[in-house]
């Protein structure tokens, strides 16, 4: 027993770093020192140009001021820091994710615990992703004990925000096996009302409906049940977010008062009447392209496959970087060209959705199978500039309109009064939307973030 102590001690030092480390950051105050951060391009996540040779002060965590380095004088006794040549943009946020199923290169059902969710919020923040939804799988408690640590200060990683268990018609909810039994399978107003009052008892921060047929496994979730739901959730305080396919489910949906739409319309593209209708009563749209994208493939992007297998590679793991990239190739081209087709109906909706003004946010179904935290959100923005966003239109949707879909009044832009969380980066995302992946430092509150402690134990320096 004791040399098998002795050979395990290294391993156990790592971990007890690493835990000191990860409890430092985030049980810790912010950092009172005074700083100012200059020679940045700055993104400030509002939509406004960028600050080119910027200066911003952090202080106790928030940014004081924001502005040219001509006209943004340090403070006495403040620490400077030169980000000359670097671009500064603020921490993305992701409103559609699913965490805690995939471990190392598995994804099932007996993964789902306290230790896998943790790791899904740490490799999102290694991303720079400081907040995420879980949009509707969540069994149990372990999701709402995570998020009461953190608001709690005791763990770190990417804040959590939960819909708990979602709502659909029998056979309705998520299809694959690994989440049979998950969803409440509602066929009356009444159940529909009761599973809300659950939910609202655990105190979820949305609700998640599915309302189609699963592709003709399940009956759909009829107008008088998705009803009956979001008139309990808006009774409470509680806004629902729906999962759809057919675009006359989204135009009952809009009508019947839902806040988000978890996907795009996919039968057909978005006609005037719903996407007006969408803008006029300020719905929230998820575009989740990147899993849809795949199958229009038969090997992977060039681009793509050079990040996962070069800077990505270690903080995914490289068994399930293998798995991922083997989920673009081998398809007939036939396959591929049918996939393109389907895949072009959502392009064309969300550059209608965007050029109208809707209400895009970053939301990349993360966390399915083989679809790992900070890989799919990158991958998400690249999307949504191929369909006809601009770079900054995708920056905001991931920045400041996610924050003002949680009520985070702080976060999602870098100006005075914000929380000072923010990335920086070796290139600029305004000229190639996957520059946002060369990422340099993350800091959250003003404290920059340990990024290796983040990374899997095997992968992190010693």
């Amino acid at each position: 027993m004791g040399a098998t102590w002795r050979k395990d001690w290294p391993d156990i030092i790592r971990r007890v770093k690493r835990f000191l480390c990860l409890a430092l950051f985030v049980a810790s105050p912010a950092a009172a020192q005074t700083t100012i951060y200059q020679g940045a391009r700055l993104i400030p996540g509002d939509g406004s140009a960028a600050i080119e040779n910027s200066a911003f002060i952090v202080s106790n965590g928030n940014i004081t001021r924001v502005g040219r380095a001509a006209e943004v004088n340090a403070p006495a006794g403040a620490m400077r820091v030169d980000l000359t040549g670097k671009t500064v943009m603020p921490t993305l946020i992701d409103i559609h994710t699913h965490t805690g199923f995939q471990k190392g290169a598995t994804y099932r059902p007996e993964n789902y615990r306290r230790e896998t969710i943790i790791d899904d919020l740490n490799r999102a923040l290694y991303f720079g992703v400081s907040a995420v939804v879980s949009e509707g799988i969540d069994p149990g408690e372990a999701a709402f004990k995570i998020r009461e640590e953190q608001a709690a200060g005791r763990l770190g990683g990417a804040r959590l925000f939960t819909a708990g268990r979602g709502i659909g018609a029998p056979n309705a909810g998520p299809g694959a096996d690994t989440y049979k039994g998950i969803a409440y399978e509602i066929t009356t107003e009444e159940q529909a009302r009761n599973a809300v009052s659950e939910l609202a008892a655990q105190k979820v921060d949305f609700i998640k409906i599915w309302v189609d047929d699963r592709n003709g496994r399940a009956p759909e979730l009829s107008p008088p049940l998705y009803r009956a739901v979001i008139d309990e959730a808006h009774k409470r305080g509680i806004r629902v977010n729906a999962h759809v396919f057919y675009l006359a489910d989204a135009k009952g949906l809009v009508a019947a008062g839902i806040d988000g739409f978890t996907h795009l319309v996919r039968d057909k593209d978005m006609d005037d009447e719903v996407v007006q209708a969408i803008v006029k009563r300020r719905v929230i749209i998820m575009p989740t392209l990147q899993n849809a994208e795949r199958g229009r493939n038969t090997e992977p992007p060039a681009s793509l496959a050079a990040w996962l297998n070069g800077p990505a590679h270690e903080a995914i793991g490289p068994e399930l970087v293998a798995k991922v990239l083997g989920a673009y190739s081998g398809r007939p081209p036939a396959q591929a060209s049918a996939a393109r087709e389907r895949y072009a109906i959502l392009q064309r909706s969300l550059a209608k959705l965007s050029a109208a003004g809707a209400r895009i946010v970053l939301g990349g179904d993360t966390g399915l199978q083989d679809d790992p935290f900070g890989f799919a959100e990158h991958r998400e923005l690249e999307l949504m500039v191929e369909a006809g966003m601009t770079p900054m239109q995708a920056i905001v949707a991931a920045t400041r309109n996610g924050a003002d879909y949680l009520g985070l009044k702080t976060a999602g832009t870098l100006a005075a009064g914000k929380q000072a969380d923010f990335v920086v980066l070796d290139a600029n995302p305004l000229e190639n939307i996957t520059n946002s992946r060369r990422i340099g430092r993350i800091f959250v509150k003003g404290r920059e973030v340990n990024r290796d402690s983040l990374r899997p134990a095997s992968t992190r320096s010693n």
